[in-house]
């Protein structure tokens, strides 16, 4: 029998795409191309027929090539689009809902005290509670589109991570605005004070939602689809 996994190697050593996941396409291809010669010599035709046939199906390797890398990266990009972004901006548009519907019905941000210095903690509990909930919401969706664990969380914690970023960017924002109005921007103070105070802007949000979406990753996580047939499809039109 025909080396399957040598012949992808030499036919699609070109293939533009990371070790790993070129390493899982030469790997499904071959595993089609065997499972296709197994069943021509079942059939009853001899190993060079059955051999021919099969390596027959591809007619345009460059071509094939082609199509892949076009299915893969299109492919990734529509599927980081399902499993994070659209996900991720569902939990963000949600909970800052949220949290403007508890302030319009009148619930006040917690006052703590650190060290005998008064702070403000910008965390009602009714908004705290309803961050689980909508962290499993954000999960549940990421999950149904395939995603893995990492993607899922990320999805789930989404508010979060964009504020961080957000206030990471105001310092080299601040550093090329102020040259270029002439004046005084508080965008690196704003964010410093916002960073000092990370208990109550970041890490308890963030706790509370990534509790909601590792239970519905836990729920609702599963391995997404393996891609052989998708692989089988662009053979038949190459």
């Amino acid at each position: 029998m025909p080396d399957w996994q040598k012949l992808v190697d030499e036919r699609l050593a070109g293939l533009a795409l990371g070790a790993k996941e070129k390493a899982e396409v030469h790997a499904e291809l071959a595993a089609h191309l065997e499972e296709s010669y197994e069943a021509l010599c079942q059939r009853g035709l001899s190993e060079s027929e059955a051999t021919d046939r099969t390596i027959g199906q591809v007619s345009d390797w460059r071509d094939l090539q082609r199509k892949i890398l076009i299915a893969r990266t299109g492919g990734l990009m529509k599927k980081r689009l399902q499993q994070l972004w659209i996900p991720g901006f569902l939990t963000f548009i949600l909970s800052t809902s949220s949290l403007a519907i508890v302030q319009r019905l009148g619930f006040r941000p917690l006052i703590s005290s650190w060290h005998g210095t008064p702070s403000t903690v910008l965390i009602s509990v009714p908004w705290l509670l309803s961050l689980p909930f909508l962290g499993a919401l954000g999960a549940y969706f990421s999950a149904r589109a395939g995603a893995a664990r990492r993607i899922i969380l990320a999805a789930s914690t989404f508010p979060v991570l964009a504020l961080a970023a957000a206030l990471v960017l105001m310092f080299p924002i601040d550093l090329i605005v102020e040259p270029i109005v002439g004046n005084h921007v508080d965008f690196a103070s704003v964010a410093t004070a916002i960073l000092k105070d990370g208990t109550s802007w970041l890490l308890v949000p963030e706790a509370a939602l990534f509790v909601g979406g590792l239970l519905s990753s836990i729920l609702f996580c599963r391995r997404p689809p393996s891609q052989s047939g998708a692989i089988s499809s662009e053979m038949t039109h190459a």
